[in-house]
């Protein structure tokens, strides 16, 4: 018996809930449909490197702030059960850890002028505390790159819902 193919064919509100970049749901929606999984993460792929800052930076503006869980109830209704989710390991952080994490959140956003962007799937808020506290101190450019890195981890585990 061969194993069965899921053709791929999403809506832009779906793509939004992968992506809040309206230039990577436009393009993907060109692309649709996908003949699977694979070629729906590699279709995903190929129209990221597309983007430019402002589209990156589209993207990243769909996120909370790591270990702002209130921010999900309020602005980022569409992706929250996602957030939620990725973030799960978080909300059982000790309030110091926290306050770490705001503070340190909040340097990044005012250093770079976008916020901390980090696949957070199966990390302890700890350990997002100290690749904060690590990237933090490089310049600009190459946080850019380390978010947009970032976005597409998240992306492609928010794919796997469709597969």
């Amino acid at each position: 018996m061969g194993s069965e193919t899921k053709t791929i064919h999403l809506t832009q509100t779906q793509l939004a809930q992968i992506c809040t970049s309206t230039l990577w749901q436009q393009l993907m929606l060109t692309r649709m449909p996908c003949t699977d999984y694979s070629h729906f993460c590699q279709t995903a792929d190929e129209v990221f490197a597309q983007l430019s800052e402002t589209d990156w930076l589209e993207a990243f503006a769909g996120h909370p702030m790591i270990g702002d869980l209130a921010t999900l109830q309020k602005k980022y209704s569409q992706g929250k059960h996602l957030s939620e989710q990725e973030q799960g390991q978080v909300t059982q952080a000790s309030e110091g850890v926290l306050k770490d994490l705001l503070y340190y959140n909040q340097a990044y956003l005012e250093k770079f002028g976008f916020i901390f962007i980090i696949c957070a799937s199966k990390q302890s808020a700890e350990q997002i505390l100290h690749q904060l506290q690590v990237r933090i101190r490089n310049n600009r450019n190459q946080e850019l790159l380390n978010a947009a890195t970032e976005q597409q981890k998240i992306s492609h585990l928010r794919m796997e819902y469709y597969q």
